[in-house]
């Protein structure tokens, strides 16, 4: 599994970061039914929803959004301010399509069959509330 990314991002003047994973070999339609679930919730009710989600998809898009406050905290303790994890948003939070791999497997009559292995780039960004 790929490694989120370290990127923080100001959001509209409240304390807000962002977290990226990129190529979770999972399908983005898979991965998007987990993070339409956690989208506007706030950070310990999204852990809540993703722990006990029975989807594969919540492992990477809980590690994703760990990562996102993670970089708030940071953001904030560079700044000499102090985030708390309770007071944290999930503002938006996405998934995009990533590169695909196409394999090929042995069809009738000698023939080969594609198949499409798809991949998944995760965004979540967290901010203060208001």
């Amino acid at each position: 599994m790929s490694e989120p990314a370290r990127t923080v991002e100001e959001e509209s003047g409240a304390m807000g970061a962002r977290a990226v994973t990129k190529r979770v070999r999972m399908s983005p339609r898979k991965v998007r039914l987990v993070v339409d679930e956690i989208r506007g919730k706030s950070v310990n009710d999204a852990y809540a929803i993703l722990q006990f989600s029975k989807k594969a998809a919540a492992e990477p898009v809980g590690k994703t959004l760990r990562s996102a406050v993670a970089n708030a905290q940071y953001k904030a303790q560079d700044e000499g301010e102090f985030v708390d994890a309770d007071d944290l948003v999930v503002r938006r939070a996405y998934v995009d399509e990533g590169p695909t791999y196409r394999r090929y497997r042995a069809a009738a009559m000698g023939r080969a069959a594609p198949i499409r292995k798809r991949t998944s780039h995760i965004t979540i960004v967290v901010e203060t509330e208001d």
